[in-house]
């Protein structure tokens, strides 16, 4: 199992890149219910529904380097042992959601982990891709979209050094801002 839920956003985001995605959203909410939720939604391939209904199963894979998946059954996983919820929706030609609950306070949940780090490193593994990053939390929204950075840049790759740097303190510094206070391991960065 992966040891927090930054590690398994981009391990999802990984398959979204596999399956052709040119834009990959993600989602992360503190709702009022005590959940954490995390969302990742892509306009790649899809999946067929006799792939969907395996798919939580480590040994179905469309990899033909290895014959087991563990990303979406860890994932699942991890969701459940923290009294969270899993969903996947899937159409071929459409794209995929996955969903996953985490209940705030229990004490399996994984820490959040560092999302500008899993920021960075997507747009460094696939940079034409167009990731959007959706925090929200009774202390406020924010998104961050490389649409929007690309248009400031200009002719500047994204995938510069110092942009990417810049991408990773500006996300952590959002994410302090509004998860700081409502996620425990995050109160020290505000």
């Amino acid at each position: 199992m992966l040891r927090d839920i930054s590690l398994h956003i981009h391990d999802l985001a990984e398959n979204s890149i596999t399956a052709g995605a040119t834009q990959i959203d993600i989602s992360v909410c503190a709702d009022g219910e005590g959940f954490l939720c995390v969302e990742i939604k892509d306009n790649g391939c899809g999946m067929s529904e006799e792939l969907l209904a395996r798919v939580t199963d480590p040994f179905t894979t469309s990899r033909t380097t290895r014959k087991v998946g563990m990303g979406i059954p860890f994932f699942k996983m991890a969701c459940e042992q923290a009294e969270g919820v899993f969903r996947i929706q899937s159409e071929p030609g459409k794209g995929t959601q996955t969903r996953g609950t985490f209940r705030i306070q229990h004490i399996d949940r994984l820490p959040l982990g560092d999302l500008g780090e899993t920021v960075t490193m997507l747009i460094l593994e696939k940079p034409e891709i167009r990731y959007t990053l959706t925090l929200t939390s009774n202390r406020g929204a924010y998104q961050f979209d490389t649409d929007g950075i690309r248009e400031v840049l200009g002719d500047t790759p994204i995938d510069d050094y110092e942009i990417l740097e810049w991408i990773k303190g500006y996300v952590d510094d959002h994410t302090g801002n509004i998860f700081g206070g409502v996620l425990d391991e995050i109160v020290g960065r505000t």
